[in-house]
């Protein structure tokens, strides 16, 4: 059967087919030809995958993520962040990694953060000069700040996939993706020496108090969804929920940007994105359930323990398969289909669970914006209609960048546990 797990999917990937659909294939291919299950469990698996309360809070985030977009809370940001860094040379660059963070406290998703901050800011960097190639580079990569940055639909999926807390998940969030926005920062400083343009405005308090106003009900919005987490008033499920009612009223009743009716087309949107979200956590549970029964989890486990291989050695593995995988699949349908599989040897090498859902995170986060397809350079290609190679080229120093940041996330453990533990 192990070959058939792992040939099947690919030749069924390489033929276009759905990741859905590919897992579904192979498990009752599987199921026919070496087992005598009947194929009434897998219907059992389906419903029994995505019959969990936590998952409640994906259509939940995605719906006020969609709201917060489509307002003008993006632009109210932007301007708080030319506010707070516009004097610095390179300003623009770094309110489109600031607004990329702080949008990540909204969203949940790389590619409407792309939509977003893309939209605002490419335009400006270009009209002041801004190179092509570092311009489109870094709203592409900026855009996966979001994933690492709680709620994080990813980390979700993670913590269900391999039984953690969602709440400590979003605790070890916050420094990782912290450390991941500052690094891009502290890049980008360096590099704004060599312009050859000033793209800088006079720091102005006045200005500044005036964008912190204009912004006050978007800057409430992590505050409400986070710290009610924190705090232990509410379940991150619960929290979503209140970030759905949170943003219905301040876009809606508090600013007025959108009508009913858009309201309805933005419920109809998050239909579409939730639906494609549980497919995928269907068939993944139901592949996951395949593989159980194989005993390749718990095979591979061993065939490592018996390597007597160091765990750094073992996670530079996971972390170089994940980098590819992310590369060419999406970060929900990795983290269904690989977490059941490498949970065990990370166990086995006494590698933290949660501390592994954040390097795993920060992997497929990476992924996002990897040539040859990851789907942020899609998105970028379809909202500018740059050539292609001009986009891999921009991303080339933000990659090597991110990889220096994962080495950090991967060996320094405290830095996605030590707030988990403080606040736990």
């Amino acid at each position: 059967m192990a070959w058939l797990v792992v040939l099947l999917p690919l030749a069924l990937l390489l033929g276009g087919f759905p990741v859905f659909l590919l897992l579904l294939i192979t498990t009752v291919v599987a199921l026919l030809a070496f087992t005598n299950v009947p194929l009434t469990q897998v219907h059992i698996a389906l419903y029994g995958a995505i019959d969990k309360f936590p998952l409640l809070a994906v259509p939940f985030f995605l719906f006020a993520g969609e709201i917060m977009a489509r307002g003008s809370l993006a632009r109210r940001i932007v301007d708080l962040m030319l506010a707070i860094v516009g004097w610095m040379r390179g300003g623009l660059a770094l309110s489109v990694v600031g607004t990329s963070t702080f949008f990540g406290a909204l969203s949940g998703s790389s590619v409407a953060t792309i939509g977003a901050v893309g939209r605002l800011l490419y335009p400006r960097m270009k009209a002041v000069g801004y190179d092509d190639r570092f311009s489109l580079g870094l709203i592409t990569s900026a855009g996966s700040i979001d994933i690492m940055i709680p709620p994080s639909i990813t980390m979700i999926l993670y913590s269900i996939a391999a039984g953690q807390s969602i709440t400590q998940m979003f605790m070890a969030g916050i420094g990782p993706g912290l450390v991941m926005a500052g690094v891009m920062a502290l890049y980008i400083v360096v590099v704004a020496r060599g312009f050859q343009f000033v793209d800088t405005e006079p720091f102005q308090a006045k200005r500044l108090l005036a964008a912190l106003r204009a912004s006050g009900w978007a800057l409430g919005a992590p505050v409400i969804i986070l710290g009610g987490i924190y705090a232990g008033i509410v379940s991150p499920t619960e929290s979503a929920g209140v970030a759905c009612v949170y943003a219905i009223f301040v876009s809606v009743i508090v600013y007025r940007e959108i009508s009913l009716a858009e309201l309805w087309d933005v419920a109809i949107s998050t239909v579409y994105l939730t639906a494609q979200v549980m497919i995928i956590v269907a068939a993944a549970a139901v592949f996951s359930w395949l593989l159980t029964i194989s005993g390749a989890p718990q095979a591979l486990a061993g065939a490592i323990v018996g390597m007597k291989a160091e765990p750094w050695l073992i996670l530079l593995v996971i972390n170089m398969v994940l980098l590819i995988v992310g590369c060419f699949i999406d970060p929900a349908s990795a983290v269904l289909v690989l977490t059941p599989l490498l949970v065990p040897l990370v166990q086995a090498a006494g590698v933290d669970l949660v501390h592994f859902g954040i390097i795993m995170t920060l992997n497929l986060a990476i992924g996002m914006f990897t040539p040859p397809f990851g789907l942020n350079i899609f998105m970028t290609q379809a909202m500018f209609k740059p050539k292609l190679e001009l986009i891999y080229r921009g991303l080339v120093p933000f990659i090597i960048i991110n990889l220096f940041t994962l080495a950090l996330v991967t060996y320094i453990p405290e830095l996605s546990l030590y707030l988990m533990r403080k606040l736990s």
